[in-house]
């Protein structure tokens, strides 16, 4: 909907650039000025005289101008009765018309896209309507999701528009009160460190604006428009899994899961019985903070004795120690890489089921 605040812009910016003050009457009862709005009582009888009579016709020194959408009356434009302000009003009609024009585009792709999103829209009307829109199917894009920590996402939202002001290529949209999506279309060689780039540069914007921890996930490339949605879930996975495996991460790239995004989609029965045979009733979660410190830093450092020992500050026979003690506990031997391997999904997947867990409370 075209705003009062907009014909007012337009209606100052006319009167400057040709000396000429009109006036727009809204079917709402509103008289719109270069100056602001002012009621308007006698509205409906004015519209009544002005329907019966030919567009432009002069009534009580002033001419008149309908403006009409999708073909109803939505606003009367008023003249003095001179032929200079009759050209300048006529422009003025052009010009409200052509706002109805760009809000109109602009609510029909932005009801689109949510309804892509929501896989609500068969795959015939997503190409029709598109075309219909003037909406690329065959343009790259990606989906991004944004999640917040703190303020509501109406804000979040604002400051994320201003970072993409002047690229018409983006859409975004509220999704609930703690998140926003965010579909951005991108070039043929789009890489994944653009794709990153863009989440950081979300990130930051946010941090600095609003003073707000978020975390932004996003998809991979939907090469035509129907993949979007897939691009979506994709990105949201993204940010489930990065809550579990890397909380400390404030970007997270569906490509960048690794064995997390399997192990997500496993049911948790599933997941206790494994639990179980490998650890024959034990659960790593019983092991010491020394014991998990060490574990920790032995993978981190990609199994090595030597590297491991000095990040801890401690002896290599004094790891080799404690190493051993896993493997009488376990029956696994961690400088194996088939059993570190083993060791470290079993790590994954306790964390996966803490989390499950959690989320059933």
């Amino acid at each position: 909907m075209v705003t009062n605040q907009a014909i007012i812009t337009m209606l100052k910016k006319t009167k400057e650039a040709t000396n000429v003050s009109l006036e727009v009457y809204s079917i709402g009862d509103v008289l719109i000025t270069p100056d602001g709005t002012h009621h308007a009582p006698n509205l409906r009888e004015l519209i009544r005289r002005v329907n019966d009579a030919p567009d432009g016709t002069l009534m009580d020194d002033r001419i008149y101008f309908r403006v009409n959408d999708q073909g109803r009356l939505q606003y009367l434009v008023s003249c003095n009765y001179d032929e200079i302000s009759r050209v300048v009003a006529k422009m003025a009609v052009i010009q409200i018309a052509e706002m109805f024009s760009i809000e109109e585009g602009r609510f029909g792709r932005e009801h689109f896209f949510k309804n892509l999103l929501m896989d609500n829209l068969l795959i015939t009307d997503i190409y029709h309507q598109a075309n219909k829109l003037h909406i690329d199917v065959h343009s790259k894009r990606v989906a991004y999701l944004v999640e917040l920590h703190g303020k509501d996402s109406a804000s979040a939202l604002e400051v994320v528009e201003s970072l993409f002001a002047d690229d018409e290529r983006i859409f975004t949209a509220v999704v609930d009160e703690n998140h926003i999506a965010l579909i951005r279309e991108v070039g043929e060689d789009c890489s994944e460190e653009e794709l990153k780039s863009t989440a950081s540069m979300i990130v930051d914007m946010l941090n600095t604006e609003l003073m707000e921890a978020v975390t932004v996930s996003y998809g991979n490339v939907a090469d035509e428009i129907r993949k979007v949605s897939v691009s979506f879930k994709e990105a949201k996975i993204a940010l489930s899994v990065g809550r579990i495996f890397s909380p400390e991460r404030n970007v997270v790239g569906y490509q960048s899961l690794g064995i997390g995004r399997l192990i997500y989609q496993l049911p948790v029965p599933m997941c206790k019985m494994f639990i179980s045979e490998i650890f024959k009733g034990e659960s790593p979660e019983k092991f010491d903070e020394e014991i998990l410190m060490t574990i920790n830093e032995f993978f981190a450092n990609n199994l090595n004795v030597s590297e491991t020992s000095r990040k801890l500050y401690c002896h290599r026979n004094t790891l080799v120690y404690r190493l051993n003690k896993i493997q009488r506990q376990t029956g696994l031997d961690l400088t194996n890489f088939d059993d570190a391997i083993t060791f470290k999904i079993a790590l994954m997947v306790v964390r996966y089921m803490s989390y499950m867990e959690s989320q059933e409370n």
